[in-house]
């Protein structure tokens, strides 16, 4: 790989893992779908650096489990499927989103909560 797209891949790959880490204090922002891309960016240009976030004590475990078995815990189920009820409150309350965007906005939330509740949870 010519070092330009090395870079690109790279500058891509921090800004997944930074918009990631955003996602824990943020919540609409989700977490683990930018650690996903930015581990997946990594292994294309830097194994060094797949393997820091893959091993992380506090990002490694979900990002493994999803790998190696498509797997969601259970505690991650509960509080992704909490944090999107209560960021769906928060957008009913604070914005009064017309009837066809709210409409919009909860298909959407329910399709991705039955897609995390549909995962299996990873083997004890």
């Amino acid at each position: 790989m010519n070092l330009s797209m090395r870079l690109v891949l790279l500058g891509l790959a921090w800004t997944m893992a930074g918009l990631g880490i955003a996602g824990i204090f943020l919540p609409l922002l989700p977490t683990t779908p930018f650690l996903l891309l930015a581990a997946w960016l990594f292994s294309r240009c830097s194994p060094r650096l797949e393997r820091w976030l893959i091993d992380h004590p506090l990002f490694g475990r979900p990002l493994r489990d999803w790998r190696q078995h498509g797997a969601i815990s259970r505690r991650a189920k509960r509080w992704a499927i909490s944090l999107m009820g209560l960021g769906f409150a928060l957008f009913w309350l604070r914005l009064a989103p017309s009837a066809s965007m709210a409409t919009a906005v909860a298909a959407i939330m329910l399709a991705t909560g039955a897609f995390i509740v549909s995962r299996p949870e990873p083997p004890k």
